[in-house]
């Protein structure tokens, strides 16, 4: 067998480092809910903390995934392209059916505002990543 004369013998590797995320607490999830003019994006926010939840997760929630009467919603293709099943506060079951109504899409559960909330019960897409980063980076 060659060896590549450019390569050390016995060479160790690095241990990979895992970064811990950055953990927002409920006082700093409130302020930002409460800063939040947008009722989607605020309702958004708030489902979002309440789950513990990645961003293109919630944008990927549709009404079907809410399972009011077991207290769970079901996450499609999360991490590593798997399901996973999450409890369902009272409050946020509350606060998304009272979203619902207002908006009723049925399919989506966050639909896209480019028609307003009236335009929002006909939306075929989500809210824009786009649109909720740069709103998020605003009120923070």
């Amino acid at each position: 067998m060659l060896r590549k004369p450019w390569v050390a013998p016995n060479l160790i590797k690095p241990p990979r480092v895992q970064r811990l995320p950055d953990i927002v607490t409920v006082a700093e999830a409130q302020q930002l809910c409460s800063a939040t003019r947008t009722l989607s994006y605020r309702v958004f926010f708030f489902t979002l903390y309440s789950l513990g939840l990645r961003l293109g997760e919630g944008l990927r929630l549709q009404v079907g995934d809410i399972g009011a009467e077991r207290r769970r919603v079901h996450i499609r293709d999360a991490k590593c392209n798997k399901d996973r099943l999450v409890p369902l506060p009272a409050a946020t079951l509350d606060l998304l059916r009272r979203f619902w109504q207002i908006h009723r899409n049925p399919v989506l559960l966050f639909p896209n505002r480019h028609g307003g909330l009236k335009g929002a019960g006909q939306a075929t897409t989500p809210l824009d990543r786009g649109g909720v980063q740069v709103t998020l980076r605003q009120v923070a």
